[in-house]
Protein backbone atom coordinates (compact mmCIF):
# COMPACT_ATOMS: atom_id res chain seq x y z
CA UNK A 1 0.00 0.00 0.00
CA UNK A 2 1.30 3.20 -0.92
CA UNK A 3 1.78 5.49 2.72
CA UNK A 4 0.37 8.44 1.54
CA UNK A 5 0.31 10.62 5.00
CA UNK A 6 3.88 10.59 4.90
CA UNK A 7 4.33 14.21 3.37
CA UNK A 8 7.18 13.51 1.13
CA UNK A 9 5.01 11.44 -1.03
CA UNK A 10 1.93 13.62 -1.08
CA UNK A 11 4.63 15.98 -2.41
CA UNK A 12 5.69 13.84 -5.17
CA UNK A 13 2.03 13.22 -6.11
CA UNK A 14 1.74 17.08 -6.28
CA UNK A 15 4.30 17.59 -8.50
CA UNK A 16 3.50 14.76 -11.02
CA UNK A 17 0.34 16.12 -11.22
CA UNK A 18 1.19 19.43 -11.79
CA UNK A 19 3.35 18.49 -14.63
CA UNK A 20 0.85 16.22 -16.13
CA UNK A 21 -1.54 19.54 -16.09
CA UNK A 22 1.38 21.85 -17.54
CA UNK A 23 1.41 19.28 -20.58
CA UNK A 24 -1.87 19.35 -21.12
CA UNK A 25 -2.49 22.87 -20.84
CA UNK A 26 0.65 22.91 -23.60
CA UNK A 27 -1.42 20.76 -25.99
CA UNK A 28 -4.74 22.52 -25.45
CA UNK A 29 -2.76 26.35 -26.04
CA UNK A 30 -4.36 26.98 -29.59
CA UNK A 31 -2.11 30.42 -29.58
CA UNK A 32 0.79 30.60 -27.84
CA UNK A 33 2.64 28.25 -25.71
CA UNK A 34 0.41 27.57 -22.97
CA UNK A 35 -3.28 28.21 -22.36
CA UNK A 36 -2.65 29.98 -18.84
CA UNK A 37 -7.04 30.07 -18.34
CA UNK A 38 -7.29 26.08 -18.65
CA UNK A 39 -4.03 25.86 -16.58
CA UNK A 40 -5.30 27.48 -13.72
CA UNK A 41 -8.81 25.72 -13.79
CA UNK A 42 -7.34 22.59 -14.25
CA UNK A 43 -4.61 22.83 -11.54
CA UNK A 44 -7.32 23.52 -8.81
CA UNK A 45 -9.07 20.90 -10.39
CA UNK A 46 -6.26 17.84 -9.91
CA UNK A 47 -4.53 19.33 -7.13
CA UNK A 48 -7.54 19.33 -4.66
CA UNK A 49 -8.93 15.72 -6.46
CA UNK A 50 -5.22 14.85 -5.35
CA UNK A 51 -5.11 16.12 -2.16
CA UNK A 52 -8.59 14.66 -1.16
CA UNK A 53 -8.08 11.34 -2.76
CA UNK A 54 -4.62 11.38 -0.56
CA UNK A 55 -6.10 11.86 2.43
CA UNK A 56 -9.08 9.23 2.28
CA UNK A 57 -6.31 6.78 1.13
CA UNK A 58 -4.27 7.64 4.45
CA UNK A 59 -7.68 7.22 6.68
CA UNK A 60 -8.41 4.64 5.36
CA UNK A 61 -4.83 2.81 4.90
CA UNK A 62 -5.02 0.31 7.55
CA UNK A 63 -8.18 -0.86 6.70
CA UNK A 64 -6.99 -1.19 2.59
CA UNK A 65 -3.67 -3.02 4.05
CA UNK A 66 -5.67 -5.55 5.98
CA UNK A 67 -7.20 -6.69 2.54
CA UNK A 68 -5.69 -8.70 -0.41
CA UNK A 69 -4.05 -6.54 -3.67
CA UNK A 70 -7.04 -7.23 -5.62
CA UNK A 71 -9.65 -5.32 -3.06
CA UNK A 72 -7.40 -2.93 -2.33
CA UNK A 73 -6.75 -1.75 -5.54
CA UNK A 74 -10.31 -2.15 -6.58
CA UNK A 75 -11.31 0.32 -3.30
CA UNK A 76 -8.72 2.37 -4.61
CA UNK A 77 -9.72 3.21 -7.31
CA UNK A 78 -13.09 3.30 -6.90
CA UNK A 79 -12.64 5.83 -4.07
CA UNK A 80 -10.71 8.04 -6.16
CA UNK A 81 -13.18 8.02 -9.25
CA UNK A 82 -15.69 8.75 -6.54
CA UNK A 83 -14.15 11.91 -5.69
CA UNK A 84 -12.94 12.88 -9.08
CA UNK A 85 -16.97 12.66 -10.45
CA UNK A 86 -17.79 14.95 -7.05
CA UNK A 87 -14.90 17.61 -7.93
CA UNK A 88 -15.63 16.88 -11.79
CA UNK A 89 -19.97 17.77 -11.40
CA UNK A 90 -18.98 20.96 -9.03
CA UNK A 91 -16.57 22.01 -11.39
CA UNK A 92 -18.87 21.75 -14.67
CA UNK A 93 -21.90 23.16 -12.79
CA UNK A 94 -20.30 25.83 -10.46
CA UNK A 95 -17.34 27.22 -12.44
CA UNK A 96 -18.07 26.00 -15.95
CA UNK A 97 -21.45 25.84 -16.25
CA UNK A 98 -22.82 23.27 -19.30
CA UNK A 99 -25.82 21.81 -20.54
CA UNK A 100 -27.18 18.33 -21.06
CA UNK A 101 -24.64 15.58 -22.69
CA UNK A 102 -22.11 18.09 -22.77
CA UNK A 103 -21.92 17.62 -18.74
CA UNK A 104 -21.51 13.71 -18.96
CA UNK A 105 -18.91 13.83 -21.68
CA UNK A 106 -16.52 16.10 -20.25
CA UNK A 107 -17.19 13.95 -17.07
CA UNK A 108 -16.69 10.68 -18.49
CA UNK A 109 -13.29 12.10 -20.29
CA UNK A 110 -12.26 12.79 -16.75
CA UNK A 111 -13.21 10.08 -15.14
CA UNK A 112 -10.83 7.89 -17.73
CA UNK A 113 -7.81 9.82 -17.23
CA UNK A 114 -8.25 9.30 -14.06
CA UNK A 115 -8.46 6.01 -13.85
CA UNK A 116 -5.49 5.54 -16.41
CA UNK A 117 -3.32 7.80 -14.03
CA UNK A 118 -4.36 5.90 -10.94
CA UNK A 119 -3.44 2.58 -12.68
CA UNK A 120 -0.09 4.10 -13.46
CA UNK A 121 0.69 5.66 -10.29
CA UNK A 122 -0.70 2.07 -8.23
CA UNK A 123 1.39 -0.21 -10.69
CA UNK A 124 4.49 2.48 -9.69
CA UNK A 125 4.03 1.72 -5.87
CA UNK A 126 3.53 -2.16 -6.66
CA UNK A 127 7.08 -2.28 -8.14
CA UNK A 128 8.55 -0.16 -5.58
CA UNK A 129 7.60 -2.16 -3.32
CA UNK A 130 8.64 -5.09 -5.20
CA UNK A 131 12.13 -3.42 -5.28
CA UNK A 132 12.36 -2.58 -1.59
CA UNK A 133 11.77 -6.40 -0.68
CA UNK A 134 14.37 -7.55 -3.35
CA UNK A 135 16.72 -4.63 -1.83
CA UNK A 136 16.16 -5.57 1.92
CA UNK A 137 17.18 -9.39 0.67
CA UNK A 138 20.60 -8.90 -1.06
CA UNK A 139 21.04 -5.92 1.68
CA UNK A 140 20.70 -9.27 4.36
CA UNK A 141 23.04 -11.41 1.92
CA UNK A 142 25.47 -8.35 1.91
CA UNK A 143 25.69 -7.87 5.63
CA UNK A 144 26.32 -11.21 5.98
CA UNK A 145 29.18 -11.24 3.91
CA UNK A 146 30.93 -9.01 5.19
CA UNK A 147 30.30 -9.68 8.68
CA UNK A 148 32.17 -13.01 7.54
CA UNK A 149 35.11 -10.98 6.35
CA UNK A 150 35.43 -9.65 9.57
CA UNK A 151 36.62 -12.56 11.42
CA UNK A 152 39.65 -13.18 10.16
CA UNK A 153 40.88 -9.56 11.35
CA UNK A 154 41.41 -11.14 15.26
CA UNK A 155 42.08 -14.33 15.14
CA UNK A 156 45.43 -15.02 14.49
CA UNK A 157 47.32 -12.59 17.20
CA UNK A 158 44.51 -14.09 19.67
CA UNK A 159 45.80 -17.76 19.33
CA UNK A 160 49.32 -16.82 19.63
CA UNK A 161 48.74 -14.78 22.47
CA UNK A 162 46.95 -17.51 24.16
CA UNK A 163 49.44 -20.25 22.99
CA UNK A 164 52.46 -18.47 24.77
CA UNK A 165 49.76 -17.70 28.08
CA UNK A 166 49.30 -21.17 28.78
CA UNK A 167 52.91 -22.69 30.36
CA UNK A 168 53.24 -19.48 32.31
CA UNK A 169 49.74 -17.87 33.41
CA UNK A 170 46.91 -20.47 32.32
CA UNK A 171 44.02 -18.59 33.88
CA UNK A 172 44.55 -15.71 31.97
CA UNK A 173 44.96 -17.98 28.82
CA UNK A 174 41.38 -19.33 29.69
CA UNK A 175 40.01 -15.95 30.52
CA UNK A 176 41.38 -14.60 26.97
CA UNK A 177 39.98 -17.60 25.17
CA UNK A 178 36.56 -16.88 27.21
CA UNK A 179 36.54 -13.53 25.73
CA UNK A 180 38.25 -14.96 22.13
CA UNK A 181 34.59 -17.00 21.95
CA UNK A 182 32.36 -13.77 22.61
CA UNK A 183 34.06 -12.24 19.98
CA UNK A 184 33.65 -14.87 17.56
CA UNK A 185 29.73 -15.47 18.92
CA UNK A 186 29.31 -12.32 17.78
CA UNK A 187 30.95 -12.43 14.60
CA UNK A 188 28.42 -15.87 13.20
CA UNK A 189 25.51 -14.55 15.39
CA UNK A 190 24.68 -13.20 11.73
CA UNK A 191 21.40 -12.57 11.81
CA UNK A 192 20.97 -9.81 14.04
CA UNK A 193 21.16 -6.53 12.18
CA UNK A 194 21.10 -4.20 14.96
CA UNK A 195 22.47 -4.96 18.56
CA UNK A 196 22.12 -2.70 22.00
CA UNK A 197 25.47 -0.15 21.82
CA UNK A 198 26.00 -2.05 25.44
CA UNK A 199 26.22 -5.23 23.78
CA UNK A 200 29.17 -3.72 21.32
CA UNK A 201 31.22 -1.48 24.08
CA UNK A 202 30.70 -5.30 25.82
CA UNK A 203 32.84 -6.91 22.92
CA UNK A 204 35.24 -4.11 22.28
CA UNK A 205 36.17 -4.38 26.60
CA UNK A 206 36.80 -8.01 25.19
CA UNK A 207 38.98 -7.60 22.57
CA UNK A 208 40.89 -4.58 23.81
CA UNK A 209 41.81 -6.68 27.13
CA UNK A 210 42.68 -9.82 24.45
CA UNK A 211 45.24 -6.74 23.02
CA UNK A 212 46.70 -5.77 26.59
CA UNK A 213 47.79 -9.53 27.07
CA UNK A 214 49.66 -9.28 23.63
CA UNK A 215 50.84 -5.60 24.15
CA UNK A 216 51.10 -4.48 27.90
CA UNK A 217 51.94 -0.71 29.03
CA UNK A 218 52.28 0.17 25.49
CA UNK A 219 48.36 -0.07 25.12
CA UNK A 220 46.56 2.35 27.19
CA UNK A 221 43.04 2.89 26.66
CA UNK A 222 40.79 5.75 27.83
CA UNK A 223 36.79 5.65 27.77
CA UNK A 224 34.25 8.38 27.62
CA UNK A 225 30.65 7.23 26.67
CA UNK A 226 28.10 9.31 27.87
CA UNK A 227 25.67 7.02 30.04
CA UNK A 228 21.81 6.05 28.47
CA UNK A 229 23.31 5.07 25.65
CA UNK A 230 22.99 1.26 26.62
CA UNK A 231 20.05 0.42 24.25
CA UNK A 232 21.02 2.62 20.93
CA UNK A 233 21.14 0.40 17.82
CA UNK A 234 24.59 -0.08 16.18
CA UNK A 235 25.01 -3.14 13.70
CA UNK A 236 27.12 -5.58 15.22
CA UNK A 237 30.64 -5.81 14.81
CA UNK A 238 31.22 -1.94 13.58
CA UNK A 239 33.08 -0.33 16.99
CA UNK A 240 35.12 -3.31 17.62
CA UNK A 241 36.71 -2.81 14.12
CA UNK A 242 37.37 0.35 14.42
CA UNK A 243 38.95 -0.36 17.55
CA UNK A 244 40.96 -2.85 16.67
CA UNK A 245 41.94 -0.56 13.14
CA UNK A 246 43.52 2.13 15.53
CA UNK A 247 45.52 -0.31 17.82
CA UNK A 248 46.87 -2.46 14.29
CA UNK A 249 48.28 0.69 12.39
CA UNK A 250 48.30 2.85 15.37
CA UNK A 251 49.24 1.57 18.78
CA UNK A 252 51.89 -1.96 17.16
CA UNK A 253 54.03 -0.13 14.91
CA UNK A 254 54.96 2.39 17.79
CA UNK A 255 57.72 1.02 20.28
CA UNK A 256 56.44 2.75 23.04
CA UNK A 257 52.76 2.21 22.33
CA UNK A 258 50.13 4.90 22.38
CA UNK A 259 46.66 5.70 23.83
CA UNK A 260 43.36 4.95 21.82
CA UNK A 261 40.60 6.79 22.87
CA UNK A 262 36.99 5.70 22.42
CA UNK A 263 34.55 8.43 22.86
CA UNK A 264 30.32 8.12 22.42
CA UNK A 265 27.71 10.77 22.87
CA UNK A 266 24.71 11.78 21.60
CA UNK A 267 24.20 14.90 19.65
CA UNK A 268 20.20 15.66 18.25
CA UNK A 269 19.30 12.94 16.78
CA UNK A 270 22.33 11.15 16.32
CA UNK A 271 25.29 9.62 18.46
CA UNK A 272 28.38 10.77 17.69
CA UNK A 273 31.09 7.64 18.18
CA UNK A 274 34.56 8.39 18.26
CA UNK A 275 38.21 6.42 18.44
CA UNK A 276 41.51 8.17 18.16
CA UNK A 277 45.02 6.94 18.03
CA UNK A 278 48.16 8.04 17.53
CA UNK A 279 49.43 8.23 14.01
CA UNK A 280 52.26 6.77 13.16
CA UNK A 281 54.77 6.73 9.86
CA UNK A 282 52.25 4.63 7.63
CA UNK A 283 53.18 1.91 5.48
CA UNK A 284 50.98 1.15 2.06
CA UNK A 285 50.22 -2.39 3.78
CA UNK A 286 49.06 -0.19 6.79
CA UNK A 287 46.96 2.32 4.23
CA UNK A 288 45.70 -0.43 2.65
CA UNK A 289 44.30 -2.52 5.83
CA UNK A 290 42.70 1.09 7.66
CA UNK A 291 41.13 1.77 3.59
CA UNK A 292 39.33 -2.19 3.50
CA UNK A 293 38.24 -2.09 6.97
CA UNK A 294 36.54 1.78 6.96
CA UNK A 295 35.17 0.75 3.69
CA UNK A 296 33.78 -2.28 5.04
CA UNK A 297 32.45 -0.49 7.58
CA UNK A 298 30.86 2.13 5.51
CA UNK A 299 29.29 -0.36 3.36
CA UNK A 300 27.34 -1.88 5.96
CA UNK A 301 26.08 1.28 7.28
CA UNK A 302 25.20 2.50 3.96
CA UNK A 303 22.96 -0.74 3.79
CA UNK A 304 21.06 -0.18 7.08
CA UNK A 305 20.65 3.47 7.57
CA UNK A 306 21.48 5.12 4.12
CA UNK A 307 22.40 8.54 4.10
CA UNK A 308 21.68 9.48 7.93
CA UNK A 309 24.87 7.24 8.73
CA UNK A 310 28.40 8.82 8.09
CA UNK A 311 31.63 6.91 8.78
CA UNK A 312 34.33 9.72 8.22
CA UNK A 313 38.41 9.62 9.35
CA UNK A 314 40.65 12.69 9.85
CA UNK A 315 44.24 13.40 11.13
CA UNK A 316 45.18 16.87 13.53
CA UNK A 317 48.23 16.94 15.26
CA UNK A 318 49.36 13.36 14.54
CA UNK A 319 46.71 12.39 16.05
CA UNK A 320 43.82 9.99 13.59
CA UNK A 321 40.13 10.02 14.04
CA UNK A 322 37.99 7.90 13.22
CA UNK A 323 34.20 9.22 13.28
CA UNK A 324 30.94 7.32 13.30
CA UNK A 325 27.24 8.94 12.93
CA UNK A 326 24.44 7.18 13.72
CA UNK A 327 20.39 8.40 13.87
CA UNK A 328 19.32 7.80 17.26
CA UNK A 329 17.02 4.46 17.27
CA UNK A 330 16.42 2.05 20.11
CA UNK A 331 17.62 -1.15 19.30
CA UNK A 332 14.83 -3.24 20.69
CA UNK A 333 12.80 -1.73 18.05
CA UNK A 334 14.65 -4.79 16.16
CA UNK A 335 14.60 -3.23 12.51
CA UNK A 336 16.73 0.00 10.95
CA UNK A 337 14.73 2.78 9.44
CA UNK A 338 14.14 1.96 5.48
CA UNK A 339 14.19 4.70 2.44
CA UNK A 340 10.61 4.95 1.47
CA UNK A 341 8.79 7.08 -0.54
Amino acid sequence: MPDLCKVRAVFLLLVTSEVLVLLLAVVQAKSGWIDWNYFGLLSLFVQWTTLTSAALICLLRKRLARMSVARATFSIVALVLLDVLAFSLFADNVLHPQEGIAVWHGVAKKLLLALLIILMVLRYFYLQHQWQQQREAEMQAHLTALQARIQPHFLFNSMNTIASLIASNPDQAEEAVLDLSELFRASLRTGDQLIPLSRELDLCHRYLAIEALRLGDRLRVEWDVEPGLENQAIPPLTLQPLVENAIYHGIQPLKEGGKVRIEVRPRGDFVYLLVQNPKPAQTNSQHRGNRIALSNTQSRLRALFGEPAVLKHSQHNDIYTVTLRLPRLNANTRKPPTQRI
